[in-house]
């Protein structure tokens, strides 16, 4: 059984804040948040945890072995170096959708996120050691079979992101309907999915319906860890299994 802890990230009255006292420039926007990005990154990456940039003003973290104490040093960090503040909430769950819809729940139940008196909301559970297991976590990383010959070598590169965002589209709908996953796209052509307890045919069943539905030919290899990065390496390596057996789908647990 899994037990994810996942915090949902969200930037305080970004909204509003983006058009006071008037609008700005949107390749400042864009720059405040990709920076904002990759020091949460690693912030929560030193910590073993991952981050998942979502809308950019959201993001979700799976943060298994950072408790509270952590998550508000992550907040002060972030609110002494940037013009917006950030909430955070946390909660656990047996599936990953589970515990970021507590998570949000947790957050909204705060105020809005565009209430310009809701600032740096730090709430939720995290779990204690010892209760953490080493199979605390389940990451999936999956990837499109030979990108580069069929897409990135062949179309113009709008055309290759297009297919590769109708493969990740699909993925990510299917994984969170059928299997209570989260997936997010991190670049290239590869797509990490955090996940409850699922087995081998749970994956092929996957990339099988993504096969059919948009013509997108994936593999995926799948770890297990105590924490996100810990899972996370596992996977890249049950990935390249993939690759040098020909096959769709490898666990490494």
């Amino acid at each position: 059984m899994t037990n994810t802890q996942v915090t949902h990230i969200q930037i305080d009255n970004y909204g509003p804040w983006t058009v006071t006292p008037e609008p700005r420039r949107e390749v400042d926007l864009q720059t405040l948040q990709s920076r904002l990005f990759a020091d949460l990154s690693q912030l929560f990456g030193n910590r073993d945890g991952y981050v998942f940039f979502s809308r950019f003003d959201n993001m979700i973290a799976v943060s298994n072995g950072l408790d509270l104490d952590d998550h508000r040093l992550i907040q002060e960090s972030v609110g002494n170096r940037y013009p917006v503040t950030m909430s955070l909430s946390v909660a656990t769950g047996t599936s990953p959708v589970q515990a970021l819809g507590d998570a949000t729940s947790q957050l909204q139940e705060e105020g809005s996120a565009q209430d310009k008196h809701r600032r740096e909301i730090l709430k939720g559970r995290t779990i204690d050691d010892e209760f953490r297991t080493a199979d605390d976590v389940q990451i999936a990383h999956f990837d499109v079979n030979d990108a580069t010959g069929k897409y990135t070598d062949q179309l113009n590169e709008f055309d290759t992101f297009i297919h590769i965002e109708q493969g990740y589209a699909e993925l990510m709908r299917y994984m969170r309907q059928a299997h209570d996953s989260l997936c997010f796209f991190v670049g290239g052509d590869n797509v990490i999915g955090v996940c409850p307890d699922l087995d081998e045919a749970d994956y092929q069943d996957a990339v099988d319906h993504v096969h059919e539905a948009v013509d997108v030919d994936l593999k995926v290899g799948v770890g297990r860890g105590r924490t996100a990065q810990s899972a996370g390496m596992d996977a890249k390596h049950a990935l390249e299994d993939c690759r040098a057996a020909g096959t769709d789908v490898e666990l490494l647990f």
